[in-house]
């Protein structure tokens, strides 16, 4: 079962069906989306969002982490960990984690720029690294399915990416640079 994350769409139902949408969910321009990090629970017609059952672990090396960007430097992305090999966090209980500049893609590391790569309140999937300093986890981006998961336009939209540096307003088309993770087709 896949992990939802808050205003994503919940999967179209198919042609014909009606469903009522319960707990964890909510509509916007008429499209039912996910106002928690949860798994999708469906009973007869209802739809609701539940969070997973398993005890979350904190990350390790290695470990796949969902995470938004809280702070942006020059140097570095700090990114506010929710979610560990696939399991959300329980409220209050979080994780710093540091994006270098330096770990950010695999080529190129010298043109790197983190403000044309990141922004705050972007949704990244990263790998932990190493255990940085005490208060944070060091996270790369440096795969192509790794990067920005979700983003906010300024429109207020949630961006689609174009290509794994760049993501469209669906609302304005006006293009904005980020280090996507692979988009689907392409």
């Amino acid at each position: 079962m896949s992990l939802l994350l808050p205003g994503q769409p919940l999967p179209n139902p198919g042609h014909g069906a009606t469903l009522q949408y319960g707990g964890g969910t909510y509509a916007r321009d008429g499209i039912p989306r996910s106002s928690v990090v949860g798994e999708i629970e469906k009973t007869g017609g209802n739809v609701s969002i539940s969070l997973p059952r398993t005890r979350p672990s904190p990350p390790n090396p290695t470990s796949v982490v969902l995470g938004t960007v809280i702070r942006l430097s020059p140097a570095q992305a700090t990114v506010a960990i929710s979610v560990v090999d696939g399991v959300p966090l329980p409220a209050g209980e979080e994780f710093t984690g540091v994006i270098r500049v330096q770990d950010v893609r695999a080529t190129e590391k010298d043109k790197v720029k983190i403000m044309d790569c990141f922004r705050g309140g972007d949704v990244i999937r990263g790998i932990v690294i190493s255990l940085g300093d005490a208060k944070s986890y060091y996270l790369t981006t440096a795969r192509n399915d790794l990067g920005v998961i979700f983003a906010t336009s300024e429109a207020g939209a949630t961006m689609e990416p174009v290509s794994w540096q760049e993501m469209r307003c669906p609302r304005t088309g006006q293009i904005e640079r980020r280090k996507c993770a692979k988009p689907d087709g392409l």
